[in-house]
């Protein structure tokens, strides 16, 4: 290419995307409006497809996906939003990607996502190879948050069931003296809860009273028998 045809190009390319930070965002209820509208008759009905991806390039762009980031909650648009955030190529995949690590957009949504991008004819061969990467991102980030929340989840039930058994030891003397004032407090807190009640939190007059009648019992043991 010659020199001349080299500097066209830098041009035009720098005219798009000087035309693309330009471009006002849509407002949610006109981005709404367009996902509805791309919509075709199919085999099973009105949905999404090849076309709609065709459509949702031409009426919206990049400085809308923030806008269909924020519309992915809504389940009844939600296959919609993918369709629309995959019509934008490779300037919804990080993006996207930054949404379901912040759980704004479900990890499968987010995959299915990168489905499309990887099979529109419409992006680049780049971004088709770029989304397939993501979506194996992904993958490995989904596996990872539901490791830790299966942990989370175990941790809490542990922690459950150990002030449960230090609940019931403060029943006994002998045992009560076994327990640290953390676990007391543990325990207290505990009761606090299952009565709807936080420390420090509004009590009427009533409450308040059996709550004080209950810290001196479980926390300072200057009450041998525990309010029930």
């Amino acid at each position: 290419m010659k020199l001349g045809g080299i500097w066209c190009a830098l041009a035009v390319v720098l005219f798009v995307a000087i035309v693309q930070a330009r471009t006002p965002p849509a407002s949610r209820t006109h981005v709404r409006l367009i996902i509805l509208s791309s919509q075709h008759l199919g085999a099973h009905g009105m949905g999404y497809g090849t076309r709609s991806l065709a459509q949702l390039s031409r009426r919206l762009s990049p400085a809308d996906i923030p806008t269909l980031i924020s519309l992915a909650a809504d389940r009844d648009l939600n296959v919609g939003v993918q369709f629309a955030l995959a019509s934008q190529c490779a300037a919804a995949i990080l993006p996207v990607r930054e949404a379901a690590t912040q759980h704004k957009m479900d990890f499968f949504d987010a995959s299915d996502t990168m489905d499309l991008i990887a099979s529109f004819s419409g992006c680049t061969p780049a971004a088709h190879s770029k989304a397939t990467e993501m979506h194996a991102d992904l993958d490995k980030l989904r596996n990872e948050e539901y490791a830790r929340i299966g942990e989370e989840s175990k941790r809490k039930a542990a922690d459950e069931q150990r002030i449960q058994r230090n609940g019931l030891k403060l029943l006994d003397p002998e045992q009560a003296k076994s327990l640290t004032r953390e676990e007391r407090l543990e325990v207290f807190r505990r009761s606090l809860a299952a009565m709807g009640l936080t420390e420090g939190g509004p009590m009427t007059p009533d409450q308040k009273k059996l709550v004080d009648r209950m810290y001196r019992s479980m926390v300072l043991d200057e009450i041998k028998t525990p309010p029930n």
